[in-house]
Parts: C-alpha cells; structure tokens; sequence
C-alpha cells in the first residue's frame, strides 16, 4: 500500500459494468464525505467492464481530483479487484463499498464515529438486517453461508457477504486476498490479531444494472473456505493436517499386512487373492503419501519463513535496541 499522512479516509469500490450505477455512485459518495472534515479519496477499480464503465470513470476523474480510478487489464473477479486498491490506498482507514448503489454511502460518517470511539476496534463489518434482495436466489444461500463460515472460522458475524466494511490500515497490511476471499477478510486479518465488530448497515434494492452473483458463487465460497480453514490451522503446521489423514491410514494398513503375513507365515494359509490383501496395501500406499505430502509441506512452510520470508509472527510494539558500544 502507498503510504501518504494527508489522506485520512481511502474508499475503495470495485467496478464490473455498472456504467448505470457510476454517476449517483460518485455523487452520493461525493455529497456524503465533502461534509467531513477529514481528508479522503475515492478508489474505483474498473474491473475489465465491457460497457463504457473505464471510459466515464475517466471522464468524472477529470473534474474530481478526490476521485482516483484504477482499470485492470481484464476481469479479474471482485476479490483482486478489491486488493488493487488496497495496494493502491493512501488512507489511514480504508472503507469498501458495492459500486451497484445497495450499500449506503450514508452509514460511512457513523462507522467512521464508531471506529474513532473504539481504538480497540480494528474492523467495523456491515450487517445488511434488512436485506433488499431475493429470499430464495440470495437471502437464504447467504444465511446458511455467513453460519457455517462462522462457525469455521470463529469470527462470528451475521453478513460476511457485506461489502460495507471499515478496516484500519495496519488490520489489513499482511492480508493477500484473491479467488473469492474478499468476504473473508475479517476471518484472514483476525489471524493477525485484528479485533473486529458488527453493526447495522442500510440496504438498498438494485434499481439499475444487472446482478453479477448467481448460486454458483455459493459454491465457490464454500469451496473457498476449505482453504481458509485449512490456512487458518495448519498453514505454520501442515504435517498436523496430512500426518494425521496418514497416521489414520497407514497403521491399519500396516496392521492388516502384518496380519496377513502371520497367517501365510504360521498358518500356511494363502492370502493371494484376498481383499484384505488389497486393502492393506492401498491403506499403507495412501498414508505413506500422505506423511510425505505433510513432511514437504513443512519443508516449504520453513522455506517460506527463512530467511527473509513471510514473517511468522507480528510484534504489537517493536523491540528497542540499545545501541551497540563502539
């Protein structure tokens, strides 16, 4: 992220054909944060549209200097397209927000309040109660998903599907976010130590445009968090996680081929065309495997962390040194 002390407020929007949307977008935002007293800019992350969006958005630029668009060579999905500006982002909180008018550009002065009287508070997460959208197609998919999500990742919140979110700067500095990880984020930047809430957040039906979300998304978000359960336990111990799958294995396998020999060795019995047979030999070949994929995994986690690499933890103040003696 490029660092900057004058801009307090980084609002960031990604953008995928919402030509419709962009004027009342950057009015609204422009109507709303012009009454603060805070400095601000406005990020929007043109997301390889194909309906003239880069091209407004280069023409409301031209005549708001607070207004900074990004374009991306092509659609790379909402989560990339939300890192672009966070790498991008000057501010000291940074904001997201729907570029399709359902979110409330209205609610960002009070989060901004809310996030000043908690200093504790790292992440204010919007919680759409009064949803605006479809029950069957939207509504339902996301509750059963913003349930299991919780209680997966322990970060327990009702809407993680809302894109109103505050975070400060330093909550999100070391979160890569890419797929469609960009709900997780309060779940990846919790890892680092941020402490996040919730609070209720206006919701609008879309009036203009079309939807890009479908309940194939719910399918992918699932699939999504298997990876972030797994990165949130064993991605600094990964032989936890395919050691254990291959213990589970590979004992019984073993205990069944030693079986089968004492049969042929003191029983003279024949074991050649038996399924036990089979089965033991696939158990040991699977969980030998699988300890091996573990034991690799830990060799690139420390390939990952020495030296110069990905840090393996965070101090919440530096360490002071005292200078050496010449």
């Amino acid at each position: 992220m490029t660092e900057s002390p004058s801009i307090r407020v980084s609002l960031i929007a990604p953008i995928f054909n919402e030509h419709e949307n962009l004027p009342d977008l950057v009015a609204k935002v422009e109507s709303v944060m012009s009454a603060q007293p805070q400095s601000w800019e406005f990020i929007c992350v043109d997301d390889g549209s194909r309906d003239g969006s880069d091209t407004l958005l280069k023409d409301l630029a031209a005549t708001r200097p607070w207004l900074r668009p990004l374009f991306l060579r092509r659609n790379y999905g909402q989560s990339t397209a939300m890192q672009a500006g966070f790498d991008a982002a000057r501010g000291e909180v940074l904001v997201t927000i729907d570029g399709d008018m359902q979110n409330d550009p209205a609610d960002i002065p009070r989060l901004l309040a809310m996030l000043d009287e908690r200093p504790q508070v790292d992440i204010i997460s919007g919680w759409r109660k009064n949803r605006q959208d479809k029950a069957l197609l939207r509504k339902f998919p996301s509750k059963i998903a913003n349930r299991l999500i919780s209680a997966v990742t322990g970060v327990r919140l009702h809407d993680y599907g809302c894109s109103l979110k505050l975070y400060r700067r330093e909550a999100v500095r070391y979160v890569k976010i890419y797929g469609e990880l960009h709900r997780f984020i309060p779940a990846l930047a919790h890892e680092y130590g941020a402490k996040v809430m919730e609070t209720e957040v206006n919701h609008f039906a879309r009036t203009k445009g079309v939807s890009k979300y479908g309940i194939d998304r719910t399918i992918r978000v699932l699939l999504d968090l298997i990876w972030v359960k797994f990165m949130l336990r064993f991605l600094h111990r990964p032989l936890h996680a395919f050691g254990g799958l291959g213990a589970a294995l590979f004992f019984p396998g073993l205990a069944v081929l030693a079986y089968l020999a004492g049969l042929k060795l003191f029983a003279g019995a024949s074991i050649g065309g038996r399924p036990l047979l089979l089965m033991g030999v696939m158990f040991t070949l699977m969980g030998a495997n699988f300890i091996g994929m573990g034991i690799l995994g830990e060799l690139l986690t420390r390939i990952w962390h020495e030296p110069g690499g990905k840090a393996q933890y965070l101090l919440r103040e530096p360490i002071l040194r005292e200078p050496l003696e010449k």
